[in-house]
Formats: C-alpha cells, structure tokens, sequence
C-alpha cells in the first residue's frame, strides 16, 4: 500500500486537485495506511497488558474518619442529589480537592521505568493518611486499592499490582481523598521514559479536551455543552471518546448526580452556581470498545490502542468555573481552615511536631506534602 499511494503522489502525469475524486481516495488511503503504521508500532512495543500480583490491602488509622461506603462489598449507587455548597461546604471542598492535587503530583514524580504499580500506591496510601484524609477509592465497592492506575490500553480503573512500569508506558493515576467529610477527586496521564510521536500527542490531546469541556461551564450552562466540546475537539485528531464512563457530581458523596457525559449527547438540565462535579474525558487513539477484566474493574480497549484520562473537580460560578484541584497552584491557604467547626488541633505536614510524631510512631515514608491539612492525633 505504501508503494502504491506515494507512487500515485509523485506522478507527475496525474495532476490532482483537493476536489478531486482521486484525491479523496488518496487521502482515505494514507489514512488506513497511518492507521495500520499506528497498529504495528503498538504491538511491536509492547505485549497486551496483563495482571500482575495483587499485594494486601493497606490499613488505615482508626483515627482517620472512612466515607460509609467502607467495610461493604456493594458498589453504591449513583445518587440522585445534586450537591450544592454554602460557604462552609466549598471551602472543605477546596481543602480535600488541593490535597488530592498535590497527592497526584507527588505520585507521578515516581514515575518511572522499573517502578511497579503497587509502589505508587504503597506511597499514595502513606501520603493521603499521613495527611488524616482517607483514599476515597480503599473499600469503595470492594476496591481493594487506594488509587487507580491505568497502563497503556487501560482505559481506567486498574488496580495497582507488581507489574514493572516500561521505558514508553502511559500511566495514569486517579486520586480522590475524603478529608473532614469531603471528596476531592483528580487524575492525570503521564509519560514514563520515551513515548512514541502518537501516543505523546493522545495524551496531549486529552488534557485539551478536559479543558475545552471545562471552558463550557459556568452558571445556567447547558450539561450537554460539555460533551459537545470535547468530541469537536477529539474528533480532529480521529480519536475516539469513551461514553461509557462519565464524570460526576462530588462532595459529602464521592458519586453523585449530575452525570457528566464526555460525548454529545441530549442531557437535559443546567449547572447551578455552587455546584461541584467531575470532567474526565478518556480518549482512545482509535474509536473502539471496551472490555472489563473478570475483576470487575480494569476496563481496557478492545482494540489494544493506548488510551489516556485527565480529571478536575470544578466549582461552578456564576461567570465560569473554579478549578479546585487546579495543580498549578496546590499550596493551601490559611484562610481554607479558618471557621471550619469540625477541625481541631489543626497542623501542617513538615512542622517539627509532626515529624517528632511521626517518627515516634516508626513512619518511614517522607512526605512532600508540606501545607497539607492534617488532624493532630
């Protein structure tokens, strides 16, 4: 095939014009051949992603508050209550949503060639409770791991297990923390050692996307805009948009309504000031199906093409929209714990009291998260 089209192309006896016939078919030509380029230069990399060795469950303190969901085997429902935040409520949730951020960044600094799944949620763990938050994703529905991380062709939630990150992985990595009642949910795709010119630009893409769907949001906006966006935008590069997964209402409940659809769609109803929800987009790098593993939670591409998520917890103004798990800026503020009633003896992870603390109690885990907020124990 590729002989014959660039043999077509250089005919200097063939003149064609962009409103040729001919030239359409060449055209549909180069992109069944990039199509099967794309294929070949996948599968050569590397084999189909297989489960690796699942380590036991972490504990966590008795002293860190866990979400009701925990302790039962039954995945919640979604429920019907739009969340809406006083005051009070937006501030908790811009406290559990900068922590998440900051857990995120500091999980994929350790991404790397060699480095296994169940490390980086061995130290997500150790961060979210040294913080005195709970990891929303421990327990929830009987997930047995405390963030989610999808390799290469998984879509998203894989569980973290001994498999080794490879020189050209994708990763992605999704925490939620559930800090003083609250949810704060982000995820992001990263780049482990070289990346293919393809699969770099799919990632890219796809935090673009997040974005355009972001830049539909604000008070009385219609849901449906969200989707809109992100497919015109997708659709460009001809990559596919899950509709199977979604994006969701957040707050005192890790699952709510509204539901975020990525792709068009005809949903009804509109985003009301003070509302929180999720935008994650996944994009594949070729429109195909998914396939859920027999542990009822990795979710992978039928086709075995690369997939990549980005995730934000927004607020909704009354202009646009706030992003609170924004990482361009996830320091706290003192003024975020100011008048929370339910917050006593309140510290910040890096003070000497809490390493004095924590190396009483044996901690070898050296957190980065230095203005997280903690509850003395």
């Amino acid at each position: 095939m590729l002989g014959l089209t660039l043999g077509l192309l250089s005919s200097a006896f063939w003149p064609i014009t962009t409103g040729d016939r001919r030239f359409r078919v060449l055209r549909k030509l180069m992109e069944l051949l990039d199509y099967e380029l794309q294929k070949s230069m996948i599968s050569k990399r590397r084999p189909p992603l297989k489960r690796g060795k699942v380590s036991q469950r972490l504990p966590v303190p008795d002293h860190i508050p866990q979400p009701p969901y925990v302790g039962s085997q039954v995945l919640p429902e979604i429920s019907s209550n739009h969340q809406i935040h006083d005051s009070e409520g937006i501030t908790r949730m811009r406290a559990a949503c900068q922590l998440a951020a900051q857990v995120l960044e500091n999980a994929g600094s350790l991404v790397r060639p060699s480095v296994t799944t169940n490390e980086i949620d061995k130290a997500v763990h150790q961060m979210i409770i040294d913080a005195g938050a709970y990891p929303s994703p421990l327990g929830y529905g009987g997930f047995p791991k405390s963030v989610c991380t999808s390799v290469n062709e998984c879509m998203c939630h894989g569980i973290p297990d001994s498999r080794q990150l490879q020189d050209g992985d994708i990763i992605n990595i999704d925490v939620t923390v559930y800090l003083n009642g609250y949810h704060g949910d982000t995820s992001k795709t990263f780049i482990c050692g070289n990346v293919n010119n393809s699969v770099n630009r799919l990632v890219k893409v796809t935090e673009e996307c997040m974005y355009k769907g972001i830049s539909a949001c604000e008070d009385g906006a219609l849901f449906r805009k969200i989707g809109k966006r992100i497919s015109d935008y997708a659709e460009k590069f001809g990559y596919g948009v899950v509709d199977r997964f979604v994006g969701h209402g957040i707050g005192t409940i890790f699952h709510s309504e509204p539901l975020i659809f990525h792709h068009r769609n005809d949903k009804a109803g509109r985003m009301v000031e003070g509302q929180t929800f999720t935008i994650e987009p996944i994009l594949t790098l070729r429109p195909t199906e998914c396939i859920t593993w027999e542990d009822n939670w990795t979710t992978v591409t039928a086709n075995g093409c690369p997939a990549a998520q980005f995730e934000h917890t927004i607020l909704i103004t009354r202009t646009g929209a706030e992003i609170l798990t924004n990482r361009a800026s996830v320091e706290f503020q003192e003024s975020m714990v100011i008048g929370l009633p339910a917050i006593e003896n309140v510290m910040w992870i890096g003070s000497s009291c809490h390493r004095a603390k924590r190396a009483a109690m044996g901690a070898s885990f050296t957190t980065k998260l230095r203005y997280s907020l903690a509850v003395d124990w």
